[in-house]
């Protein structure tokens, strides 16, 4: 006769924004009862009640009631978290209750006023980027993790059942590691905002930009998975062409805030990768800087 399995545990979500309703979705897809979605304000929140729809659980407003589920997500902004915890800390009794943060800069300490009650916490954090309107893929995604055992068994469990690739981190390293991160997602989107303003002043239509680039951001893209980063890189800085960084500088003065950025990655490439005439460009460069 077959083992029947155990019924996983019952989850509550603190703070519906674009993770806390990703993990909603993905954990009831793979068999966790999401009962509760929890916000500070139920009122005139379509998305909200969309979410709760979706999952079959109830919204309540944050301090109406208990949390009676096994699970508790604080998936609030990080300088919320704390606070939070507080203010949950003192409405309910927490022994025997897991309690995690997906934070990739906060610890599990930021929980700590509800350790203090008897919770178990740990911070799970799955680097990957949330969206709204975008189903995330979890397949394979880093979920590193640090706190009480028991919180953090429970939350690689969760991570397991996604399909995602846990693994403890040092709490001491969770800062730079969130920053490692930040290069990778948002600050390569903050590069492409700034690659729109030069094309804007290059004359590409609006709209175009996307289109064009992305043969060669793609390629780029497939040459450092493939390869590194010295032998993906190329253009005429690897070249030593001193005059057509010269001409860009000069033709940059239309994007100013873009200058900035070219001539700070630039540098970086001096110091990094393969660049040929590196004392002439950082000549170039140290005097762009004072244009």
């Amino acid at each position: 006769m077959a083992k029947k399995r155990a019924a996983k545990p019952s989850i509550s979500i603190v703070g519906p924004g674009n993770l806390g309703s990703a993990l909603a979705t993905e954990l009831a897809r793979v068999g966790y009862p999401v009962r509760y979605i929890v916000t500070r304000n139920t009122k005139n929140n379509a998305h909200v009640k969309a979410l709760a729809r979706r999952v079959n659980s109830k919204v309540i407003t944050l301090g109406e009631q208990p949390l009676d589920t096994d699970i508790v997500w604080l998936t609030v902004p990080d300088d919320a978290i704390a606070v939070v915890a507080r203010q949950l800390a003192a409405s309910q009794s927490w022994k025997g209750k897991i309690v995690l943060h997906p934070s990739g800069a906060r610890t599990s300490d930021e929980l700590s006023a509800l350790r203090k009650k008897g919770a178990k916490v740990a911070s799970a954090h799955p680097m990957m980027t949330f969206v709204r309107g975008r189903r995330p893929q979890w397949r394979g995604v880093p979920f590193d993790m640090e706190g009480d055992k028991p919180a953090v068994k429970a939350a690689h469990e969760m991570a397991a059942a996604l399909g995602a690739s846990p693994y403890l981190l040092d709490k001491r390293c969770k800062t730079l590691y969130h920053a490692f991160g930040s290069f990778a997602s948002p600050l390569v989107i903050a590069l492409m905002s700034v690659m729109e303003q030069v094309a804007e002043s290059a004359g590409v239509p609006p709209g175009e930009a996307k289109r064009m680039v992305r043969p060669l951001l793609m390629r780029t893209l497939d040459n450092y998975f493939k390869k590194d980063a010295a032998r993906a890189f190329s253009g005429p800085l690897i070249r030593g062409d001193v005059q057509t960084v010269r001409k860009h500088l000069a033709e940059l003065h239309a994007a100013p805030e873009a200058r900035k950025v070219y001539i700070a990655l630039a540098r970086t490439a001096i110091e990094r990768l393969p660049v040929k005439n590196k004392g002439k460009l950082t000549r170039e460069l140290q005097l762009g800087s004072k244009a």
